[in-house]
């Protein structure tokens, strides 16, 4: 691609945005940031207990929104609690991706019975409700991190598996791959090749969706308390030890449960975004 090319793409990229996309990216922008330099930006450390009073109104003792339960700095328990939640989803969308479509690219492209057999075991396995089934196993074997991050992606990759799956048994029947393997190209050259470049757009808006899937999954754990542990917290975790905070008339519980919604809705509405600038034959209605 010349120098011109790119640059023209660049502006047509920019051209396609929307006030919505540009308030969504520039959400996503302050999350990021907050996500990578919380610990320099956070005016407290995260367990560090500030006020020996709980559940302080935001601007009680120059503390901006407020304590949590203990004392600690909210602000600060926020900046990091976006911060873990954020890198264990990040973490979880990429496993999930990286093996679901693995495996969806896979059953497509031998067919018979090995497409068979792995649809059988996803559709078992998609037959369980996820968070019974994650339930189950963290408590089998630990709420620990590791353990969460490899239980939601195990679950998530059930889904991302049928999307690729379904994108390359239509990729698969192109005369371009008949061309390929004519030519004796391998299976793997095949599925990173030709089926993953042509799959690359809805497979980009799935990992949108399994990222913003894999923070409510793993806040949805954190609420019932089998997800980060203390001293640590991501925002469900946040959400859940603060409860109280709304006798007292705070807005300690209110504060992450926004964050969270920000995170999924900005993700969502840019995801949206991009699958109609992909594909000309959506209404442009966003």
């Amino acid at each position: 691609m010349t120098t011109e090319t790119k640059k023209s793409a660049i502006l047509d990229l920019y051209e396609d945005l929307t006030p919505t996309a540009i308030l969504c990216i520039f959400c996503l922008v302050a999350i990021v940031f907050v996500s990578v330099f919380a610990p320099f930006i956070a005016p407290f450390d995260e367990a560090e207990i500030i006020s020996d009073e709980s559940f302080l109104s935001a601007g009680d003792e120059s503390l901006i929104l407020g304590s949590d339960y203990l004392g600690r700095d909210m602000l600060s328990r926020i900046f990091y609690g976006t911060r873990v939640t954020v890198y264990i989803s990040v973490t979880i969308a990429t496993l999930a991706f990286f093996v679901g479509s693995m495996f969806g690219f896979l059953a497509a492209t031998l067919g018979g019975i090995y497409d068979a057999t792995l649809s059988r075991v996803v559709d078992a396995l998609i037959a369980f409700p996820s968070i019974m089934l994650a339930m189950i196993l963290v408590t089998a074997l630990g709420p620990s991190i590791p353990v969460l991050i490899i239980t939601i992606a195990f679950i998530d990759s059930t889904r991302v598996y049928r999307v690729a799956r379904a994108l390359a048994m239509d990729i698969i029947v192109q005369d371009y791959i008949e061309v390929a393997k004519v030519r004796g190209e391998g299976y793997g050259w095949i599925m990173w090749h030709e089926i993953l470049p042509n799959a690359f757009a809805p497979l980009a808006a799935e990992f949108g969706i399994r990222f913003t899937y894999a923070i409510l999954f793993i806040s949805a754990l954190s609420f019932l308390g089998l997800g980060v542990q203390p001293p640590h917290a991501d925002l469900g975790a946040l959400v859940r030890e603060n409860m109280q905070g709304l006798l007292y008339g705070t807005g300690a519980p209110i504060y992450p449960a926004l964050c969270i919604a920000m995170i999924t809705i900005s993700v969502n509405l840019i995801v949206d975004w991009f699958l109609k600038r992909s594909d000309a034959s959506l209404p442009d209605e966003f």
